[in-house]
């Protein structure tokens, strides 16, 4: 078996491992960076990429205390609070750190509201923050080992498009400074195409990870994909190192002062799932799965806890499911393109309405949860104007045809209410009753039942150009369409129990020498609650840096 030696040695190469990889190295230290798929970036890089970073630097108006103040209104009980109270202390450093020792650069999301606009601390923007957009090819040939986006989130066979370029994209086809702008987007594409197999221009969660993994090579990390790690080694009461198997069989063992975790949580860990998650949620995960051991088991086998007490053990989303062309599964998070638009409506088995259709994606499953036996699957209806201007799931805005998602049973297409219902297998004249109770009011902008549209969380992800309501509008134009989505988790928040620093925590709370805990791996400080966008890409990206500072020390 293979020898070598490390100061740190990171599992996981997603958001929070490629931080503290990239901290540990700056740190003058010598870091492996394990990853068991052969790419770079797990679920950071297919992400929204934004990152809730609570009085950060490039924002005025926030404080620590105000969003102390949030967080105690939407973070259940009091545990976790000291690890909740170092992220609100360190996630300012941790962003000047990156800035200053890698070649992350982040710019605040002026309006992006968090998720409970009208409780007390909330902010409208700007605590938010997320990568600049990065051009792959200054990876040079490791360009191909970074993630690609999810197919489904880009357009014409891999273009990214920024949140500022949606709005042009809407337009493209009514207004002449969007067709323009569009074309230049679609010019710049060709040429990219020219030279590489997808647009180089990145943004979001794949710029993020793309400027992390920069950083990684540019900081000499020694980088090893298609590395599972098999157990962690223990000597006289400490972690020390790791032993591993690549793809080929190759093993090695692998010493280090200090093992952090960054393996992404248990989404597919069955077991564990199975011990932690709802019946209702089992079998979809909207995470992507590296096949190895999780982070949890490893540390479970050293003497580390998963937290049992958290309200939530994971952070939810409604999710489509369908087989790409090339026999892949694919999960469609429906997160911020379709909900909130006017013109759709959720409805259980019993045709009923049963949440606000507008709320978090989280909350949105949380309704699902509480009545699985009517709500799970729950569908997504609307009409012909609504598919071609907003599009459904993975059918996107301004599709000529949607025949091969019809034929695969993905998209559901019908030119009546009734035989839409008898479709889905839904009561025909409940169905009928709800989508009239709807647009009864829906031309007013009114939502009685729900109250949709009621904050500026929920109005910033509808349509401004919508009136009097964003969020609400009737389903009037057949052929109808329906989708149905099912509960899926963006990652786990139940996780190993840590100290401020990140190390993970035995049954007795006390830290075990040289192991630590972050991203998804590390018990959530949110508890489970889902307060803004980017609460699980802040304190992964925090508490990254906050463990490698804390284990460079143990040189």
């Amino acid at each position: 078996m293979r020898e070598e030696e490390f100061d740190v040695v990171v599992v996981g190469a997603g958001a929070a491992g490629l931080t503290a990889a990239a901290v540990a190295a700056a740190e003058k230290c010598r870091v492996a960076l394990l990853e068991a798929t052969p790419l770079i970036g797990g679920t950071s890089a297919v992400s929204g990429g934004m990152v809730w970073m609570p009085a950060n630097p490039k924002q005025e108006g926030d404080t620590v205390a105000m969003a102390r103040i949030y967080l105690r209104e939407t973070v259940p009980g009091l545990a976790n609070e000291s690890v909740r109270e170092a992220f609100l202390a360190r996630a300012g450093e941790a962003v000047e750190y990156l800035e200053s020792k890698t070649s992350l650069k982040f710019q605040p999301v002026p309006v992006y509201p968090d998720y409970y606009p009208n409780l007390p601390g909330a902010t409208s923007g700007g605590r938010v923050l997320e990568a600049l957009p990065f051009d792959g090819t200054e990876l040079g040939e490791k360009f191909a080992l970074l993630r690609p986006p999810l197919p489904e989130f880009t357009l014409f066979g891999g273009m990214m498009i920024s949140r500022a370029d949606i709005p042009h994209l809407r337009n493209v086809f009514r207004r002449p400074t969007s067709t323009w702008k569009v074309m230049k987007l679609l010019a710049r594409y060709a040429r990219q195409r020219m030279t590489a197999q997808r647009g180089t221009t990145l943004y979001l969660g794949n710029a993020l990870t793309g400027r992390l993994f920069k950083s990684v090579l540019e900081l000499g990390v020694h980088i090893s994909l298609g590395t599972a790690v098999e157990r962690l080694i223990e000597e006289e009461g400490r972690v020390c190192g790791v032993e591993t198997v690549s793809h080929d069989g190759e093993r090695a063992r692998l010493r280090a002062k200090a093992v952090i975790l960054a393996s992404g949580g248990f989404s597919h860990d069955a077991e564990l799932r199975k011990a932690h998650l709802p019946p209702a949620a089992q079998p979809v995960s909207a995470t992507i799965s590296s096949g190895a051991t999780s982070g949890a088991r490893l540390a479970r086998a050293a003497g580390g806890r998963i937290n049992e007490r958290a309200a939530n053990r994971a952070f939810w989303v409604p999710a489509s499911c369908f087989v790409r062309k090339d026999g892949t599964q694919g999960v469609f998070p429906h997160t911020v393109t379709d909900r909130g638009k006017p013109g759709l409506i959720a409805v259980d088995r019993n045709g009923r309405r049963f949440v606000n259709e507008a709320l978090s994606y989280h909350e949105f499953v949380l309704a699902m949860l509480r009545q699985p036996d009517s709500a799970v699957p729950a569908y997504l209806i609307c009409d012909s104007s609504f598919l071609w201007k907003y599009g459904l799931g993975r059918i996107k805005p301004f599709s000529l045809s949607c025949k091969a998602d019809i034929a695969s049973g993905y998209l559901h297409r019908a030119e009546t209410i009734a035989e839409l219902a008898a479709k889905l297998r839904l009561p025909p004249q409940a169905l009928q009753d709800t989508i009239d109770a709807y647009n009864a009011k829906a031309e007013m902008g009114e939502d009685p039942e729900f109250g949709r549209g009621g904050d500026i969380y929920q109005r910033h992800l509808g349509d401004a150009g919508v009136r009097p309501n964003p969020c609400v509008a009737p389903i009037r134009k057949p052929p109808y369409y329906a989708v149905a989505v099912y509960p899926a988790d963006l990652g786990t928040a139940a996780g190993l129990r840590t100290d401020a620093r990140a190390r993970v925590l035995a049954e007795d709370d006390a830290p075990i020498p040289g192991l630590y805990a972050c991203g998804n791996d590390m018990n959530s400080v949110m508890n489970g609650a889902y307060p803004g966008p980017g609460i699980t890409l802040g304190p992964a990206l925090t508490f990254g840096y906050v463990a490698a500072k804390d284990a460079a020390a143990l040189r």
